[in-house]
């Protein structure tokens, strides 16, 4: 095996599984409903992997420091569907899907412009969730309606996942822990979804995924700053599989709470 091979051939496996993730996240979500959809949506099925990878080839300062990055980010993550929400009840998918990124890096440039501890950031990022959540409230019941599937759509989403996640693996050695952080946590999957969901389903249908999201991106925050104070502490692998723990649970509570307010 030539040498160049044996570079790019863990890369590419790292890419792929990670992609073949996503894609099954999204294909369940899609069967699922905008409260169901949002929940598998904002589990950390890009983000877990990613952090799978850096743990291999970095040690538990790395992660850690990595992890709080992480979690401010989600304020970033919370303007970007925020602006989606509202952008998406009156404009196409094409000037919704740029106010939404405009959205993500303006907040993402303040967010890398604060020296963060860990007090201030738990702070910032819940008091900017709870009021994207609050302001998304109504935009949260419409329906999505069944549509075909084009044949382009799987492997869209496949491709958008896999190269951020082989870009941060790859170049996360000389961006730092910081931008490390920030990119891990990229809404890569939401992104994926208001691309394929709103050119199939409608503005409002697709906002309605992304305003449930909100409340989920607190259980994938909770996530990250689990990554934070429990990989110090416990050790890379059982503090990742803690903050994963975290996630699935949190989401899961959403989950039952809002059928038993059915009942």
């Amino acid at each position: 095996m030539s040498p160049d091979l044996a570079l790019l051939l863990p890369l590419a496996s790292k890419m792929a599984i990670t992609a073949l993730i996503v894609v099954v996240a999204t294909l369940a979500a899609e069967r699922a409903g905008p409260v169901l959809g949002a929940m598998i949506a904002t589990l950390p099925t890009s983000t877990g992997p990613a952090y799978v990878f850096l743990a291999l080839a970095h040690d538990a300062d790395f992660i850690a420091a990595a992890g709080l990055a992480s979690f401010v980010a989600n304020i970033a993550n919370g303007a970007f569907a925020l602006v989606y929400v509202h952008a998406a009840q009156r404009h196409g998918i094409l000037a919704s899907a740029v106010a939404a990124l405009s959205g993500w890096f303006v907040a993402a440039l303040v967010v890398q412009a604060v020296a963060w501890t860990t007090v201030p950031a738990m702070i910032a990022t819940y008091a900017v969730l709870i009021v994207c959540v609050v302001a998304a409230a109504r935009f949260r019941h419409a329906k999505m309606p069944m549509a075909r599937r084009r044949w382009y759509d799987i492997p869209a989403r496949a491709v958008m996942v896999a190269t951020l996640v082989g870009f941060v693996v790859t170049a996360s050695s000389w961006l730092g822990s910081a931008f490390t952080g920030l990119l891990s946590a990229f809404p890569v999957v939401l992104l994926s979804f208001v691309i394929i969901l709103q050119s199939r389903l409608g503005g409002p249908a697709s906002a309605a995924v992304l305003a449930n999201a909100l409340l989920g991106l607190i259980g994938f925050s909770s996530a990250c700053l689990t990554i934070h104070l429990a990989v110090p502490r416990l050790g890379v692998w059982p503090g990742l599989a803690t903050a994963l723990a975290v996630a699935i649970g949190f989401n899961l509570a959403v989950l039952l709470i809002r059928r038993s307010r059915r009942v």
